[in-house]
């Protein structure tokens, strides 16, 4: 029977959505149980002088009725509810408070706006991969979070007053997608970012993530239209245009874009676009946490792992009895495989990252079937939670394992886009035979193998002898031969 006090909570009472997240604490890290998502808006609820309107309030307490029931199990230690930028703002905010207390049966903390953008770097740390040096935005409903950090530690926090639905009142009142709309938005967004530029850019970055609901709905949109997962200031530009086209709030119809998402999302994107012109933003993707992954994290007391990728994979491991020594034994020879052809195929530091990351879970289907192994494989992945993986990188792992052995599917390698098609089948190309040559399990015939390229022809070098001293896997060898032969992929053995 499930322990409760193993079960956690964190409740956000954002200014556009209040949040929910139920985790469980698996050795040391956390599995996601439930996430509940209401649309409230309580910052449309204020008034000219901060008050909040009695219709706002009541839509939150019904909200936070849902949450109650939830909550009933688990201990109240282990139960954090923060409220952010408009009930700091509200000057009846005690009065919602209050109640909303008596309705969970916990506390109800304010936050100031330095402590969420603390909570939500701390969220984007322990479950976003990548380069440790970032730049973390956050659009909510009435506030706007940037900051900068390394690894665990923030180096600077700003928390803005303008949000998605602040700037939906103010400057899409009338519901026009007009480019005068936009342009008024984005003129305001860029008088609020001018103070902290300065400062931002002292502290620089090497990765831009972005972490909130607007950032979220622009990479669904991408994702639905075939596109890389990399936000740019050209695509923000694209999708202005498209909603301009749209003409009226109630005629807006992107691919991709959520009926839920798509009243806020002219106004958010108009704040983004600003964040992008005035810090030279070169692109963003999206992290995979924010404050509720914060708040869960500083339960815990859990330290952020330097390499949240390889925390992920080892859990994974463990959790599906992968064989550890096979998948490193893979890892290190595809590696090797890697090295040799990097620079004529011009492969980057981050396909060599995935292309270990797939060795290290090639063999999660066994755990399933050996039969079908493969797609199982593909499944599990494409499917689990994986801190450290773009929604991507996970779609790219998941097709280099469907098709580590038998017939390629070349649509497969071309419909992922956390890299280039070609890339992608340079590296499948690559953990094929890695897997092949580490057939036997042992470390000791793995010596010796080379590998040359000549554009995209792939020659085997092998020991003199050594195909007759391994005729098993000189048969598969063989055999992988024609495989590739047949999705013209040149290999020949010498």
């Amino acid at each position: 029977m499930r322990s409760p006090t193993s079960l956690y909570a964190a409740i956000d009472l954002g200014s556009n959505s209040f949040h929910m997240l139920v985790i469980r604490e698996v050795a040391g890290s956390i599995q996601t149980l439930s996430r509940i998502k209401r649309k409230v808006r309580l910052a449309a609820g204020l008034n000219s002088n901060n008050a909040l309107s009695q219709e706002a309030m009541e839509r939150g307490w019904q909200c936070l009725k849902l949450f109650a029931e939830r909550l009933q199990d688990i201990p109240g230690t282990q139960i954090r509810a923060v409220a952010t930028a408009t009930l700091r703002l509200a000057t009846n905010a005690g009065e919602f408070i209050h109640q909303a207390e008596q309705i969970l049966g916990c506390p109800v903390q304010v936050i100031s706006g330095e402590e969420e953008a603390r909570l939500i770097y701390q969220g984007v740390a322990h479950t976003t991969g990548g380069a440790d040096q970032r730049l973390v935005v956050d659009i909510g409903g009435a506030s706007t979070e940037l900051v900068t950090g390394s690894g665990a530690q923030a180096t600077s926090l700003f928390s803005l007053s303008m949000g998605c639905v602040t700037w939906l009142e103010r400057y899409f009142t009338d519901r026009v997608l007009a480019r005068e709309n936009f342009d008024a938005a984005e003129q305001a967004a860029s008088e609020v970012l001018q103070p902290v530029i300065g400062e931002l850019r002292r502290h620089g970055w090497k990765a831009c993530v972005g972490a909130s609901g607007t950032v979220q709905a622009l990479q669904e949109i991408m994702m639905a239209q075939g596109m890389d997962e990399r936000i740019t200031l050209n695509k923000l530009q694209q999708l202005k245009q498209r909603a301009i086209l749209c003409g009226r709030l109630e005629e807006l119809e992107i691919e991709g874009l959520t009926l839920e998402r798509a009243l806020v999302f002219p106004s958010g994107l108009a704040i983004l676009i600003a964040i992008f012109k005035a810090l030279d933003v070169d692109c963003m993707t999206l992290a995979g946490g924010a404050l509720r992954e914060g708040l869960v994290y500083g339960m815990l007391h859990l330290t952020v792992d330097q390499d949240i990728r390889q925390r992920t994979l080892r859990n994974i491991q463990r959790r599906f009895m992968i064989d550890s020594e096979q998948a490193d034994r893979v890892a290190a020879l595809s590696g090797q495989f890697f090295d040799q052809v990097a620079a004529h195929w011009a492969l980057t530091p981050l396909d060599r990252d995935l292309l270990h990351s797939a060795c290290l879970l090639h063999e999660i289907g066994l755990s399933v079937d050996f039969k079908r192994a493969p797609q199982h494989g593909a499944y599990l992945v494409r499917n689990l939670d994986l801190p450290g993986f773009t929604p991507a990188q996970k779609t790219l792992l998941a097709t280099l394992l469907l098709n580590q052995t038998n017939p390629v599917d070349l649509s497969t390698l071309s419909q992922q886009n956390a890299i280039a098609p070609r890339d992608a089948e340079r590296l499948c190309r690559l953990l094929r035979l890695a897997i092949i040559f580490a057939g036997r399990r042992q470390d000791g015939s793995l010596s010796g193998i080379q590998l040359a390229v000549n554009q995209d022809a792939l020659a085997i070098h092998l020991p003199d002898g050594w195909l007759a001293a391994h005729p098993l896997c000189a048969e598969l060898l063989e055999q992988e031969e024609h495989w590739q032969s047949y999705v013209h992929w040149q290999l020949t053995l010498n």
